[in-house]
């Protein structure tokens, strides 16, 4: 089984967030970047495979020179090969254009990408994908099992979970559940030298067009002040319920 596993380079959740060039921009200066939460499960979730079942895995990725570190830990992981398509991913659809390139010329049975990635947040990377190739699309996937040709998921819907059948190639967004948060690999000294003579391709992107683009950026209000009210003094507490937080 030829697996491909989708890596957003993204921002470690500990970074300070700034913007420049009138809020257009993000600032990247001082920011860590990590291999996106929900790619991070995708990623163990393929390496079971390879060690239960014989898969090959692959791990690909839309962007500079700067993403090719995040990669480097995905090998080190366990991944076997690396690709970087050599593209600012500026635009949902044109990373799926790229990505959808690389799966069609690759010929995988499984490909698994984070339902979303936690800088944007959009969602919409996996379905795209699908969409462009026809193929089988589960989402929000928090358990997976594939027997032959054969495929078990469970994902998570509006109210509970769903347990569904299909078939190989398949290509789902998965999420936390595909593995458990203690099952996540960190990378050793063995597999951080043994990434450095694994295969990373560089790929140039493929024509698609870019049709939307950030204007403006804005951070959250800042959190009001605490207002402490004595447990003896209720009124107090209801008034500013009722004309300040307007709660009640």
């Amino acid at each position: 089984m030829k697996i491909l596993v989708c890596i957003s380079h993204v921002p470690d959740t500990t970074s300070k967030i700034n913007f420049s060039n009138g809020d257009s921009e993000f600032d990247t200066n001082g920011v860590q970047y990590v291999i996106n939460p929900n790619d991070e499960f995708g990623l163990t979730r393929a390496i079971w495979f390879q060690e239960q079942q014989g898969a090959t895995v692959t791990v690909v990725n839309v962007g500079g020179p700067d993403t090719e570190p995040t990669l480097r830990k995905a090998l080190a992981i366990g991944a076997n090969e690396a690709i970087r398509v050599n593209a600012n991913p500026t635009d949902g659809f044109f990373v799926a254009k790229q990505l959808a390139e690389v799966i069609k010329n690759g010929g995988y049975d499984l490909v698994i990408a984070g339902k979303e990635s936690l800088d944007y947040n959009g969602g919409m990377v996996p379905g795209m994908i699908a969409g462009i190739l026809g193929s089988n699309f589960l989402n929000s996937c928090t358990s997976l099992t594939v027997e032959g040709n054969n495929v078990k998921a469970v994902r998570e819907i509006d109210g509970g979970k769903e347990t569904v059948s299909t078939t190989l190639p398949l290509i789902i967004g998965g999420q936390k559940g595909l593995v458990e948060e203690k099952d996540l690999r960190i990378p050793n000294m063995r597999g951080i030298m043994t990434a450095r003579t694994k295969a990373l391709t560089i790929l140039e992107p493929v024509d698609a067009p870019v049709n939307t683009k950030a204007v403006k950026f804005e951070k959250p209000a800042p959190k009001s002040a605490v207002k402490l009210v004595s447990p003896d003094n209720l009124d107090e507490l209801v008034n500013l319920l009722h004309n300040e937080a307007k709660v009640i």
